[in-house]
């Protein structure tokens, strides 16, 4: 009996040395399979198998755990984002990664917050789910590349060659942004315009090429293809700014590191506004107004 008492001790003490050194890598964990998916709550997911495999796991064995769990989490999140694509190219309408507050944890669990802007993620979701890992991996967790060539299982070369060409399609993609205080600025001018359908402000913040997503998710009301060009977007905004605004209440609050506008109805979440801006102007607008994606956002608000 007390042999018996002793196995179960042994195996309880286990698991509390486990899930001790699970919690230390969850935010870790969490951070690489965002940026790779771009969904918080399919992040969530990938943690909690990687979790229930870190249980099963043959612990004694592993000499790294945080390394041990970021390659298990880092090839979940590729395998689903394969199969993510595919339910995407069926989505209603433009689709946006779902936002995450990240006022407590600015680097959201990696050594730089790279990676992290909504644009970003929006761009990187046109990489395959391997390249986007590799530059997920190098530029916002700063992993050597032999040790991301381990965990997607192949050569070191074929790795820096997976970083350069993610490196360059964001190149090509997107111009710099400009630092938090100048966006802050620039949104409040759209948002002041925006709200009062002042077309000439409008004109004169955006980008010639200004793109305008939202993401309704099929809900009614909001614009299922990308809409382009500062002429269609000024008179897109200015069209809808006598029905949308005046029943609505603004809060700025942060997401994916950047300053950004929830819209609210009646107490209720109707919009979250995010932009990418460069020295040019606003070159993106992104409406998350997705219930399934504005809902969990607002509950992470701290107030």
């Amino acid at each position: 009996m007390r042999a018996e008492d002793d196995t179960s001790s042994d195996d309880t003490g286990s698991l509390d040395q486990a899930a001790r050194q699970f919690m230390a890598a969850r935010p870790q964990l969490f951070g690489i399979a965002y940026r790779i998916l771009g969904s918080a709550a399919e992040a969530e997911d990938i943690v909690q198998e990687a979790w229930v495999r870190w249980q099963n796991t043959d612990r004694t064995v592993v000499k790294e755990p945080t390394a041990f769990l970021a390659t298990i989490t880092s090839r979940l999140a590729i395998n689903l984002a394969q199969s993510a694509r595919m339910r995407r190219e069926s989505y209603t309408g433009p689709w946006l990664p779902e936002p995450v507050d990240t006022s407590a944890d600015p680097q959201l669990g990696a050594e730089r917050a790279e990676a992290l802007d909504l644009a970003v993620l929006l761009l990187l979701e046109r990489l395959n789910p391997v390249e986007r890992a590799a530059y997920v991996l190098r530029e916002a967790f700063d992993y050597p590349y032999k040790r991301i060539a381990d965990i997607l299982e192949t050569n070191e070369a074929h790795t820096r060659q997976l970083v350069t060409r993610a490196r360059k399609h964001l190149a090509a993609e997107r111009r710099q942004p400009v630092g938090d205080g100048v966006h802050r600025r620039l949104l409040e001018v759209f948002l002041d315009a925006a709200r009062t359908g002042s077309l000439s402000v409008l004109e004169d913040v955006l980008t010639d090429d200004v793109v305008s997503y939202t993401d309704g998710g099929g809900i009614r009301g909001a614009s299922r293809i990308p809409v382009v060009g500062r002429p269609r977007v000024s008179k897109y905004l200015a069209a809808f700014a006598p029905r949308f605004w005046p029943p609505t209440e603004v809060r700025w609050v942060e997401a994916n590191g950047r300053p950004a506008v929830l819209v609210t109805a009646g107490g209720n979440p109707v919009a979250l506004l995010c932009a990418d801006i460069s020295a040019r102007g606003i070159e993106r607008i992104m409406w998350v107004m997705n219930p399934d994606k504005l809902a969990p956002y607002v509950a992470s608000l701290t107030d």
